[in-house]
């Protein structure tokens, strides 16, 4: 049995207060009763049934994104045995139909893992979130998740991320940035799910292929919620999910620079894979020279270098204009084309 460290919890955690003093510090916490008041949360503890009845009264017609992994799958999303493609099938379905497939299947002891992800509530379920919805993010758009039992593997996102428990129980094991190469991360490029995620299965790990993964272990962080719960998952922080109960709801808010809308690329991550093709054929001792150079530039290890640079020569360390902006995105696009 792995002995997880504890992820802090607040209760009654203010919006200011939560940004102020909790989103800064990058490490997680769980707001229990964040959405006890959420009428779609007191549905979901009155039944199944009543959660299902309560989200179709939103319900406009639209399909959404549905997945479903046969019961071999183990109730795990993932890539197929031979990694040439996923174990699941992805196809759009009517909400309404989903959710009764969803009831029917509470009683059978064999059964596929079906979830509906990733969905717009404002597109498929107007209004809902206008009686369903925190002060902590307004004006961001939240994202709707619901299934059965089911287990997302450890992956990371490129933003900030507020996950609230709307109905059943979820489990959420987490792995600071630091463990990433202890969690053997797949393809940034090839992923089951959009998400780079780890190749480890973490309910029954090969230690002989992967044993840097106990060290992961030991610096992995675990929470239950239920619903109203809701946890905080700082961007690039692994998070392993597994639904428990045969009816899960969630939904989430992603926030920082790199989702806003409005916000001009490329994202973190595209910097990264833009860094990947520039320094493919460097050397070890040359990689190291250029880590010096990203901790002084882009992570600003020591100091940052805006604070002795005079200001009009700071360029890029600096304030840009759009105007600086697109003339960037111009120059970096034309050396792309080369």
């Amino acid at each position: 049995m792995t002995a997880y460290k504890k992820i802090p919890e607040y209760r009654d955690l203010s919006a200011d207060e939560f940004f102020s003093d909790v989103a800064p510090e990058q490490r997680p916490v769980v707001i229990r009763d964040f959405a006890k008041c959420w009428p779609v949360v007191n549905a979901a503890k009155q039944s199944s049934l009543a959660f299902a009845n309560y989200l179709c009264q939103f319900y406009s017609g639209g399909k959404a994104r549905i997945f479903v992994a046969p019961p071999n799958a183990n109730k795990r999303f993932y890539y197929s045995d031979d990694m040439a493609g996923v174990n699941y099938i992805a196809g759009e379905e009517r909400v309404d139909l989903f959710l009764g497939r969803l009831l029917e299947l509470i009683d059978r002891e064999v059964y596929p893992a079906i979830s509906m992800q990733n969905a717009l509530p404002s597109s498929l379920l107007p209004g809902f979130t206008d009686q369903n919805c925190s002060d902590f993010f307004k004006g961001v758009e939240p994202r709707l998740w619901i299934g059965n039992e089911g287990i997302v593997s450890a992956h990371y996102d490129g933003a900030d991320n507020m996950a609230c428990v709307v109905a059943g129980r979820r489990r959420f094991i987490l792995f600071p940035p630091e463990q990433t190469a202890n969690l053997y991360p797949g393809s940034l490029n090839y992923t089951p799910a959009g998400a780079p995620t780890s190749l480890v299965n973490l309910d029954a790990p090969d230690y002989d292929r992967y044993p840097r993964f106990k060290t992961a272990l030991a610096n992995a962080y675990c929470a239950e919620l239920e619903p109203g719960d809701a946890i905080f998952i700082p961007l690039l922080w692994w998070h392993h999910v597994e639904s428990l109960a045969k009816v899960n709801a969630l939904m989430n808010c992603w926030w920082n620079a790199s989702s806003l809308k409005g916000e001009t690329p490329p994202s973190p991550l595209d910097s990264l894979n833009i860094a990947l093709l520039a320094m493919r054929n460097l050397n070890q001792k040359q990689r190291n020279a250029w880590r010096s150079m990203f901790d002084h530039y882009v992570f600003k290890q020591v100091e940052d270098p805006a604070a002795y640079i005079p200001k009009q020569h700071l360029h890029l360390l600096g304030d840009l204009s759009a105007d600086d902006v697109n003339t960037l995105r111009q120059q970096f696009g034309d050396k792309l084309k080369l």
